[in-house]
């Protein structure tokens, strides 16, 4: 049985993706995902792998393309305004149907912003991470614990899907230490890739990896396929953790370090007998749609907290579609809300029923 170790968010995941197979590391330094980097710089040369700081962040996303192309894992790390560069070469992954993990580790913004944690690239990872019709897998941990397991589901659902999946947390969950349990590497399953660039031996006929379609037709269809592929994604990948909901009249619905916040202020709601509870959704694509949604007529309310100025909100208000008041309650600019702040504003819609 593997050991519990104290370690920081950010090198818990890299540890993570290493353990998950990883061996080629393709990056550039940015506040506050640095020590991924950092860490990745330190042990890929121990094991084998391969770890190169890129000139730029579309270097290095465009390196992540060509080693998944030969059927490695390979993948990135960056904050905010490095994901943005990064978007042209998520987009030819995607288009290319390549697997790879992008992590990002937000902070505030438009622009540089600041370092301070955030949740304002939510419209960004979920609705238009780059150009064209296209998704990926978006996971949000809410404890270091869950980044590690994460990182190994998002390679492996990467890998059977096809797709970039990103690692979406925030500069407060990077920089945390908490306690974590490293999983076993050997009880991970092995997939095959039979479609990869790498080598045919005169056995099999060339594998091209290309994101380029020049006949519109051809284009049309090869999305249409990719979408029956997100369909099935979206019946079967959502994922989020109920709290107290079963008979709670208002729901928060929170993910990431939010969550957190949100789950000690759902607690002292319920200590004051207003019945609070809290959805989490882990995965941001795809949306859990059926667990907002099979609560939606047991409750009288919703309200979705963000560390932002309201993004997540409207994909809750999407499901809802009406049928019960959805509020929202964020800050932003790398401001952490606290408990007592959704506190009382669990207590004014309670006061408003």
């Amino acid at each position: 049985m593997n050991e519990r170790v104290l370690m920081k968010g950010n090198e818990a995941l890299a540890e993570a993706a290493i353990c998950a197979g990883c061996r080629h590391f393709f990056g550039y330094p940015i506040t506050p995902q640095t020590e991924v980097a950092a860490y990745m710089a330190k042990r890929m040369p121990k094991i084998g792998g391969t770890y190169l700081q890129a000139e730029s962040e579309i270097a290095a996303i465009n390196m992540v393309l060509g080693a998944s192309s030969a059927g490695v894992r390979a993948m990135t790390s960056s904050s905010s305004p490095g994901i943005s560069l990064k978007s042209e070469g998520i987009s030819y992954i995607a288009g290319s149907d390549l697997p790879a993990l992008i992590v990002n580790v937000q902070r505030g913004g438009p622009g540089l912003g600041g370092i301070q944690p955030s949740q304002s690239d939510y419209w960004q990872a979920t609705k238009a991470t780059g150009h064209g019709d296209f998704h990926m897998l978006v996971f949000a941990p809410s404890t270091v614990q869950e980044m590690v397991d994460l990182v190994f589901d998002a390679f492996d659902l990467g890998d059977k899907y096809r797709m970039p999946a990103m690692l979406f947390l925030d500069g407060m969950l990077g920089q945390m230490m908490e306690p974590v349990i490293l999983p076993d590497p050997s009880s991970r399953p092995v997939i095959e890739k039979p479609w990869a660039a790498n080598g045919h031996q005169g056995k099999r006929p060339h594998n091209i990896i290309k994101s380029l379609y020049l006949e519109p037709q051809e284009l049309e269809r090869t999305i249409i396929e990719r979408f029956k592929r997100y369909d099935h994604i979206k019946a079967t990948e959502q994922r989020a953790e109920e709290y107290l909901t079963d008979d709670a009249d208002i729901i928060i619905v929170a993910y990431g370090a939010s969550s957190r916040i949100a789950r000690s202020a759902v607690n002292t709601a319920r200590s004051m007998g207003i019945k609070a509870g809290l959805i989490r959704p882990i995965t941001l694509w795809p949306f859990p749609v059926d667990i907002i949604n099979k609560n939606v007529e047991n409750t009288k309310a919703f309200l979705s907290v963000e560390m932002s100025m309201g993004q997540m909100v409207d994909d809750v208000r999407l499901v809802v579609n009406g049928r019960r008041p959805v509020s929202f309650f964020g800050r932003t600019g790398g401001i952490i809300p606290t408990p007592d702040e959704v506190l009382e504003q669990i207590k004014a819609i309670n006061g408003g029923m």
